[in-house]
Order: C-alpha cells, then structure tokens, then sequence
C-alpha cells in the first residue's frame, strides 16, 4: 500500500520521470502540476502489479510501447464541436477564401488542414464539416488529425458521440453531418472520409510540408519555451507558403523570434507563414 503522497515520490524520481517524460514528448511538469503525475504513476503501479516506481522507470525506459502508454496517460484531452467558435468564424470567412484565391492561382484545387494534439476528434470533424460546406464545386479537402493518446485516436477514429457530446453542433450541421444512432450520433461517412488519424509526437518532424492550416490548440501550454519554439519551427517547415496557424486563446507566440507573421481579423487572431 501507498503511504502519503510526499513519501510515494522522492525528489530525484520526480526528476526522472520529469526529465524522460520531457526528452521523449516536450511535455513539462513542474512541482505545481507534480500531483497529476504522481497520481498518474500511482495507477500505472496498480496496473502493473508494481511494488515501486523504479520498477515502473525500468519498464519504460526499456519498452517503447509502455513509454507511448505513459505519455498517453499524463496528456490532458479537453475538447469539444466548435470549440472556440471565433477560430471557425475566421477559417470560414477570412481563411477559406484566401486559400480558394491562391489555389485557383496555382491551379491545385486541394486544401489541407492538419489537427495536432485532435483528442478525441471533434476538432478535426468540425474542419471538415466546414470545409464540405463551403469549398466550391471542384475542391477538395483533407485534414490530418495526429494526437500522443492511442486511446483517443482509437474513440476518434468510431466517429461516434453521445447525445451529450453533440451539444453546441449548429443544428444544420447536426442534420446535414450527423447520423441519429442508438445512444448517441455517428458522423456520416463522407465526414469521416476527408478525416485521417495518425499517431504523432510534436518532438518530431511532420512527414508532409503541404499543409495549408494547421491547428495546434490548447497543446504548446505543456511545452516549456524551448520545446515551443521547436514545436512552432516544425509547423512552418510542414507549411505552405501563406499557410495560416491557430494556437489556443491563452496561448501566444509574442516574444518568441519566429517567422510567423500575427495576424487580426473581425472574426479571431492568427498567424500567418510569411
């Protein structure tokens, strides 16, 4: 059994788990937020059937697989459909038209849009619904939704949510996106079609450097500032020229030298590749 939390944790494991947790993700914790990983190691123990937490240290310094389960349990996945609302006011009205101009331009007819850190999909679900409703006849749309959790990937990937979850889905887009099902809601299959889920960890390079927008909400408040700048560098090389980026509302790039160019409209703020 467990004693009290001081003793469950010596400093120095705090700063091994802290440290291999941060090498492998850019994942931060700090003694403020040291209580959400020690709870989360306590249930690792119980379901390992581990006496101490150098055993479980052991275990994921030594399998690949427990690491990737371990960096799923400390990730937090908060979300929801139109979270944010501005955010999808702006894509709608200023992003959208901006990227048919320039693609009719370059004659690619093609808008990618990449959901990093997408949780259990309602984020990458609600940039198609709006890309099917307002790309002109003869575009298309992909979006590529990557998160660090294996589990939400594998519940996004259902494409199924509860009558609860699908409160504060416009109703035309509940109509038009949705299948009334048992329990719940599935999103229809010409939805899940333009919608790819792909394990990935942000401490590594993307594959792709065609992506028109890409999201990232909500996710670089884990990251320390170095990993941050790592993380926004990344996106701009995975970017096309005059991509546009979203970051969360409580996040910023102010004060960091990157090539990002701010941006303000009516509906939100922004970035833009320059």
């Amino acid at each position: 059994c467990f004693c009290n939390m001081q003793e469950f944790l010596t400093d120095k494991e705090f700063e091994d788990f802290k440290s291999v947790i941060y090498n492998e993700s850019g994942i931060t914790f700090s003694q403020s937020n040291r209580s959400i990983l020690e709870s989360r190691l306590k249930e690792k123990l119980r379901d390992k059937k581990l006496d101490t937490v150098s055993e479980y240290y052991k275990l994921i310094t030594s399998s690949r697989e427990e690491m990737k389960v371990l960096l799923d349990s400390v990730t937090t996945n908060l979300t929801r459909f139109f979270r944010n609302q501005s955010h999808f006011d702006a894509l709608q009205n200023y992003v959208i038209p901006e990227l048919i101009k320039i693609k009719k331009e370059s004659g690619k007819k093609r808008i990618s849009i990449w959901s990093a850190g997408c949780s259990t999909g309602e984020e990458p679900y609600t940039i198609a619904m709006i890309l099917s409703k307002h790309l002109p006849a003869g575009f298309t749309g992909d979006v590529l939704a990557s998160d660090l959790s294996l589990k939400c990937l594998m519940t996004a990937q259902t494409g199924f949510y509860s009558d609860q979850k699908v409160q504060g889905i416009p109703q035309e887009y509940l109509n038009s996106c949705f299948d009334k099902v048992p329990e719940g809601y599935q999103v229809k299959k010409s939805i899940m079609s333009m919608v790819k889920f792909d394990y990935h960890n942000l401490k590594h390079e993307s594959k792709r450097t065609d992506f028109d927008v890409i999201f990232c909400r909500n996710v670089l408040i884990y990251f320390d500032e170095k990993a941050q700048k790592e993380v926004i560098d990344r996106f701009y090389k995975a970017m096309n020229p005059q991509g546009f980026l979203f970051i969360g509302h409580s996040e910023s790039l102010f004060g960091m030298v990157t090539q990002f160019q701010f941006l303000k409209t009516q509906w939100a703020c922004f970035y833009k590749k320059g």
